[in-house]
């Protein structure tokens, strides 16, 4: 049976494997040009989904509300990333 750490470990260490990714890719091509900026950012943006998942997990028993709240957290984070990617709402904040 898979204990409630183990689950906490595995979305941690997701979130730290995507922020990983850029890093790599980085020393294989110069498409992808991040600064140490960028890694704050999308690293404070994925553990705070993590984070966030986690205390769902944590306090939400049932099945159904947990599928909502993931749903609503998945959401936020592709709005929030699309909107500093390409400026989706045109925010102060938009990558354009």
């Amino acid at each position: 049976m898979i204990t409630q750490n183990q689950t906490s470990a595995f979305i941690y260490l997701s979130a730290a494997i995507i922020l990983i990714a850029p890093l790599i890719a980085m020393q294989f091509t110069k498409e992808i040009n991040w600064t140490a900026s960028d890694f704050l950012i999308m690293g404070t943006l994925l553990f705070t989904t993590a984070l966030a998942a986690d205390l769902v997990l944590k306090k939400v028993k049932t099945f159904k509300y947990r599928l909502i709240l993931f749903f609503g957290i998945s959401a936020l984070l592709i709005l929030i990333w699309a909107e500093m990617a390409v400026g989706i709402f045109g925010s102060p904040f938009a990558g354009n």
